[in-house]
């Protein structure tokens, strides 16, 4: 299913990515360094969504309290927190 989540406290604005089964098969990122971002994106393709989160989360970039790879973790934790706990995540979601 594909998500899509508006950044906070970074470069990009926003970031979709499309999660099966708990895989993460495609990451984009709107906005950023895009060369950083694209490496990024096709390093954590084909990862399961926990294993990324424990990879990117707390990186922080130069004097920000957060980064991109940062906020794609949080956008995930929030997508595997609503798979196991149907609430209202704080994502847009489209099918």
């Amino acid at each position: 299913m594909k998500h899509t989540c508006r950044m906070r406290g970074t470069c990009a604005s926003e970031v979709s990515f499309d999660v099966e089964d708990g895989v993460v098969k495609s990451v984009v990122f709107k906005g950023g360094c895009d060369g950083n971002l694209q490496a990024v994106s096709r390093l954590v393709s084909g990862m399961h969504a926990s294993d990324v989160i424990k990879l990117l989360e707390g990186i922080k970039c130069g004097y920000k309290q957060t980064s991109c790879p940062d906020q794609l973790a949080k956008a995930l934790r929030t997508i595997v927190i609503a798979a196991t706990e149907p609430q209202s995540p704080s994502v847009e979601q489209h099918p």
